[in-house]
């Protein structure tokens, strides 16, 4: 009676740690996970990121659209308008999705090694507000079309 006792023990110990292992398989996948969609890296670059003054918003970006520093956007040297890319602070681990609508950083940022400019609210999101810069990878996930805004022509 005992031994029949033992033999029902492990074999429920065996089934917890069975499933155990199905759930924790699917995480050890290295693509990203985007709903059903799944999307591979395709271009990564490493480098310092600033961010957009306050003094910058509503005005137009270099793609035609308005700025709005509450939202996740960024400006980048070459990558294209529209272009979705993953923004990740090395120090702190933290990460973010942005689109690019403008051209940038400029001026002394680019000179001292700043290769995305984040909206205001992004750089919160990434705990570099206090510093100013921080270093990040930025990781693109989807390319954009380059597209001009129509929000140009308006008044």
């Amino acid at each position: 009676m005992v031994s029949a006792m033992r033999v029902r023990i492990r074999f429920h110990i065996s089934c917890v740690g069975l499933m155990l292992v199905l759930v924790a398989l699917p995480a050890c996948n290295n693509k990203v996970s985007a709903g059903d969609r799944e999307k591979t890296v395709l271009d990564t670059q490493i480098g310092d990121a600033t961010f957009y003054s306050r003094r910058f918003q509503g005005d137009r970006t270099a793609s035609g659209s308005k700025f709005d520093n509450r939202r996740a956007v960024a400006a980048h040297g070459s990558y294209p308008f529209g272009t979705v890319a993953r923004v990740t602070n090395l120090m702190n681990g933290r990460s973010v999705n942005v689109v690019i609508v403008d051209r940038g950083p400029y001026g002394k940022n680019r000179r001292e090694g700043a290769i995305i400019d984040l909206s205001r609210t992004t750089a919160e999101r990434l705990g570099i507000l206090r510093e100013g810069r921080a270093q990040v990878k930025v990781e693109v996930l989807t390319w954009g079309d380059d597209t001009y805004s129509r929000e140009h022509s308006r008044p």
